[in-house]
Order: C-alpha cells, then structure tokens, then sequence
C-alpha cells in the first residue's frame, strides 16, 4: 500500500513541478506586459523594450498557454490567456487580414503608388539593377526615402543623382528635400512646407477632374544609434531621439490635420505595433494594411531571414479611397520591403488653394527646412533619420 502511495502520487508531483515552472514563466510574462502597457510610449527608456518583434506578443504567451494546459496548472492557464488577451494589440497581427473579400479592379482614376525606404539610395549595391528595380515598378507616383549615403557616424551625405533619375524617369516630375523624393507621372499641383522635418508634402492632381491628392512622404527617426549599450552615449541618444520622434509625430499630425484634401501618409516609421507611437500613427488615418491579405505583415528584416518587424505604413484620410495593397520583395537591394497600393479619390474636393498652388518644368528641389532634417555635410544634425 505504501509503495502504491508513493507511485500514484509521483506523476503529480511531476505536474506540480512542471505547472510551477510554468506559473512562473507566466507571471513573469504577465509582470513584463504589464510594465509594457503602462510604460510604452511614455517613458523615453521604454523605445528599447519595445523593440521585441512584435509576433512575440502573441507567440509567447500561446505557448505558455499550451504548456500550462499540458501540465493542468489552471492558474498558470489563466494568467497566460490573460496576457495573451492584453497583448494582442502589441502583436501586430492582422485578423482581418484573413476575411476573404471579393476582389475588385480599381475604378478609372485610380494610380498606382509605391513607397519604399531605398536604404541610403544604392550606396551599396551596384545602381544599375537599383535603377531597373525602381523602373519596373512602374508606379504612377514614387515615396522614395534615404535619398543620401550614409557616412557610418551618425550623419548623411546629400547626393545629386538626378541626371540619371531624368534618363530613368523621362515622364515623371520630381520633388526632392529632406532626403526624401516624391516622384511622379501626375501633375505637380504643389509642393507644402510641413512642420514635421522629415515629412515631404506634395499636391497632385488626379486624372480626369484635377482634384488634388496630397501625399505625405513620411521618414520617422530611427531609435537608436549603432553604439555599444555600455557607453553612455548610446542612451543618451535614444532619449534625444524620443523627444525628436515625439516632435516629428505631432507636427505630422498638425500637418494632416490642417490639409484640406484627401491625403496618403506613407513611408518608413520606424514604428511596429508594439511601440507606443503605434498610437500616434493611428490618429493620422486609417491603416490599409489589412487589404494586405497577410495575418502577420511585416517590412524590415535586420538582416536576411529575419523579417519579423512591420516598419512601414500606408494610411488614408476620408476622401481617400485605398483599393490594394501589398508588399513587394526588393530583391536584395535594401532592408525594407516596398509597398504598391492603387488609391482614387471618393468624393469631389470643390475646396482650392491657389496660394499654394506652384507649376514645375520637371525636377524641382523643395529646400525650406531641409538643414532641420538632414544638413550638408560637415554640420550637425539629429542623428538617427
């Protein structure tokens, strides 16, 4: 009776260990969320947490789910689905991604938009498959960014590549500023100055009618500075840059607040789902990624293989209508992906503004405020574009 005691209670013992370990997994988990919750987005230091690809969010606690259900620790069951629960929003999955949707061809007056983070325009990759790439887009418009070469110490060099963009792009108007180009087969209606320095704002006209289009170029600072995390430079500057970041959002909000057309916001925001200024973005409009048919959309691989972070984002503003969108593979040539999406304009905009209105030969270059955001050399300049 004694050794069959001893026997039957060994397997629970054994349960009891595992689900223990569990809890603990659990609650360390559900400790470091909660944290997360309260502190993300409001507390410089928390940009480096946050960095976690965001699939972490979900996958983490679902298998601590799972694991607390094979041991029968109910507790651990619980504080695991909880968080699962809590931290679905940081994980940027997309269910809605998933509901099938009778496609459709978009309407006349639709263009074709691509935009893409060119990582430092072709400084390391020969410009002749860079070139060919970006031709056989063949986009209607182009939301080109890192137009300059990194010098490997915080800073950016300007560059003039526009003798080839003119052979590249016989048919297409250019605005270049910021280190950022805006391309484009439409007329160029106007180009905006925008209180956020890294954002180029330029007003085209849409086949048929002429009503105007603003588009948003939009290149957010990075968070961090490639420096050892034991210097004290390194958190000096992700504090910096969370004040410059803070700074860039409201000013883009201002901007697209105070636009009288229908808008496109896109670019590299260097923000994921799990970032606290994921709740900025989603106050400037709406978000067209769920037309991605992806239930996990990502754009940024930090080196190949692993592409877990989404870092690039379209978004429309009423009168804006988005009617595809998907990402497209860029072949090696830069650590983002591009993003193509086909938009028309839903509703007559009868409202102009001819003050602003400004009629180009070709390329034009769009300077007011450039310095802020991206200085010629040998000047200073908030690192991290």
């Amino acid at each position: 009776m004694r050794t069959t005691g001893v026997l039957a209670a060994a397997p629970v013992n054994e349960a009891s260990t595992g689900g223990g370990w569990v809890l603990w997994a659990a609650g360390a988990w559900a400790v470091f969320l909660a944290a997360h919750l309260v502190l993300n987005g409001r507390w410089w230091f928390w940009l480096l947490p946050s960095l976690l690809p965001p699939p972490v969010f979900a996958a983490l606690p679902a298998l601590l789910l799972v694991l607390s259900c094979a041991t029968g620790d109910l507790t651990a069951a619980v504080v695991a689905g909880a968080a699962l629960l809590l931290g679905a929003r940081q994980s940027g999955l997309v269910p809605g991604a998933l509901v099938r949707r009778k496609r459709r061809p978009p309407p006349d007056g639709a263009v074709r938009v691509v935009s893409w983070n060119t990582q430092h325009w072709c400084q390391s990759t020969d410009p002749e498959p860079f070139y060919a790439f970006l031709r056989g887009l063949d986009a209607d418009v182009y939301l080109l960014q890192e137009y300059h070469h990194d010098q490997f110490n915080g800073t950016y060099r300007l560059i003039d590549d526009e003798r080839r963009l003119r052979a590249t792009f016989p048919g297409h108007r250019a605005v270049i500023a910021r280190g950022l180009i805006t391309l484009s087969r439409l007329p160029v209606a106007a180009t905006v100055e925008t209180a956020a320095r890294r954002t180029l704002r330029v007003d085209l006209e849409m086949p048929g009618d002429g009503r105007i289009l603003a588009t948003f170029n939009v290149h957010i600072p990075v968070q961090l500075r490639l420096v050892s995390p034991l210097r004290a430079d390194f958190y000096r500057a992700v504090r910096s840059r969370a004040a410059d970041r803070a700074r860039e959002y409201r000013g883009l909000l201002g901007d697209v607040s105070g636009c009288p057309h229908p808008a496109l916001i896109a670019g590299d925001f260097n923000t994921t789902a799990a970032i606290g200024d994921a709740r900025r973005i989603a106050r400037l409009g709406a978000d067209a990624v769920a037309l991605s048919g992806r239930l996990c959309p990502t754009s940024w691989q930090a080196r190949p293989g692993m592409r877990w972070w989404r870092l690039d984002w379209v978004l429309s503003t009423p009168g804006a209508r988005v009617h595809s969108y998907r990402f497209r593979d860029p072949r090696g040539l830069s650590d983002h992906s591009v993003q193509e999406v086909s938009v028309s304009l839903a509703e007559p905009d009868r409202r102009t503004t001819p003050d602003l209105r400004v009629r180009h030969d070709g390329f034009r270059h769009h300077d007011e405020g450039t310095r802020h955001a991206l200085p010629l050399p040998g000047k200073d300049r908030p690192e991290g574009q």
